[in-house]
């Protein structure tokens, strides 16, 4: 009989023991439970600050128990737990050991709960973990980490993948540390969603084509998302600033019109088309300068001038927007002075004895340059040190025979060079 006593004894010894621990894994998740309610009511923070360090009390004591360590529920809930601590702690010394422990226990319930009862657990874990993430990587991009930050974001997409912030932020930190490829694939996602900002990203995206040198795809992703965002003056402005990079200038004349055309008071628009136009001029006094038939050189320097006509209309317009646009007056001058410098040469090539021809010549091209000159003088009054500013106000003295003019503009181009 004693010997049955001692053994009935321990048999109760040995249940209270387990169920103590139980106890405490029980007591870890009803304290986890009300922090998740408290934690989402400011006045009830102390509460919640409460609960949760009570449950790290509790899971602690049931991890290390031979019983109830090594359960799926004690894995998946120390994630939780753990995870929330060091989302909650702002110092990464104190931070990164809780982060650390709570990443282990959340892979160890991933492999012990087989029949999956505690992915909640497990999913509200991982949450924690991605903000934690996130927080850090906000930090490191603000320090210049971008590597890192990009780390951390990404950590953060992976577990919202759908999240059109985690694709952003993983993008931009790509981006930032040069990593294109991880960038492009990034925000070509992010095109794909309802994000706020798409218009923009379009024009990211095709700005980091640009920078691995893909032309291509830079112009394919600008024009897409002019389709999508026709209005965008910014992705219109894009599209034919790329075109002209690519030399198709011709092809995309019609689209330059028509963004400028949506846009009448975006000087650069004008600017571009004035580009394009003046890119199809000299395009046409190639043609003209091969051309051995005489009507097929007519044809081609009509072409070029009626061009070069366009284009300073729309340097005008750009001009008259903005005054003091240096780009747009520099333009508008030489393509002024194309003419007259033309003239002027053509004249001089004159025998002595046509002096009637060459009279008629110097008249014109004196009376283009002067048209010239007030953008030529504009331009250098902007920019004084600019060598392609004061070329051309030089041709302009060369052109109205102002030897002192021409001596003194050309003293300064050799001080700069």
């Amino acid at each position: 009989m004693k010997i049955k006593f001692l053994i009935a004894g321990a048999m109760s010894l040995f249940s209270a023991t387990v169920f103590a621990q139980k106890s405490e894994l029980n007591t870890a998740q009803t304290e986890y439970d009300k922090y998740a309610v408290f934690r989402q009511q400011k006045a009830m923070a102390t509460n919640a600050r409460t609960s949760l360090n009570t449950a790290k009390t509790s899971i602690d004591k049931a991890a290390t128990n031979d019983k109830t360590g090594t359960l799926p529920q004690t894995y998946a809930l120390k994630g939780a737990i753990y995870g929330a601590l060091a989302y909650n702690d702002t110092v990464a010394t104190t931070s990164q050991p809780l982060y650390s422990a709570a990443a282990d226990a959340i892979k160890k319930a991933k492999e012990t709960d087989t029949k999956g009862e505690f992915k909640k657990l497990v999913d509200e874990a991982n949450q924690y973990l991605a903000y934690y993430q996130l927080n850090k990587g906000v930090k490191e991009f603000q320090a210049k980490q971008f590597d890192e930050a990009y780390k951390a974001f990404d950590f953060y997409r992976s577990i919202y993948p759908e999240d059109t912030t985690a694709i952003y932020y993983t993008g931009l930190a790509a981006a930032n540390s040069k990593n294109y490829p991880i960038a492009i694939n990034n925000y070509k996602k992010l095109v794909t969603t309802n994000y706020s900002r798409r218009a923009d990203i379009y024009s990211d995206l095709s700005n980091l084509y640009l920078m691995t040198k893909d032309t291509t795809n830079a112009l394919a992703a600008v024009s897409e998302g002019v389709s999508k965002f026709p209005t965008s003056a910014t992705l219109r402005g894009r599209e034919v600033e790329i075109a002209l990079q690519q030399g198709k200038q011709a092809e995309f004349i019609d689209k330059i019109q028509a963004a400028a055309t949506n846009d009448p008071k975006n000087k650069t628009l004008h600017f571009y088309t004035g580009i394009a136009y003046g890119k199809i001029a000299d395009a046409q006094a190639e043609i003209a300068k091969k051309a051995k038939d005489p009507v097929a050189k007519a044809a081609a320097l009509k072409a070029r001038d009626d061009n070069n006509a366009k284009a300073a209309d729309a340097y005008q317009k750009a001009v008259e927007l903005d005054p003091n646009y240096f780009e747009a007056n520099l333009n508008m001058g030489y393509i002024l002075m194309t003419s007259a410098v033309d003239d002027y040469n053509a004249a001089n090539k004159l025998p002595v004895a046509k002096q009637k021809e060459y009279n008629a010549l110097s008249a014109k091209a004196n009376a283009a340059a002067d048209k010239a000159k007030p953008y030529l003088e504009k331009a250098v009054e902007l920019k004084p040190d600019d060598l392609s500013a004061l070329g051309n106000l030089r041709n302009y003295y060369i052109i109205k025979k102002n030897t002192v003019k021409t001596a003194e503009i050309k003293k300064r181009m050799d001080a700069i060079k």
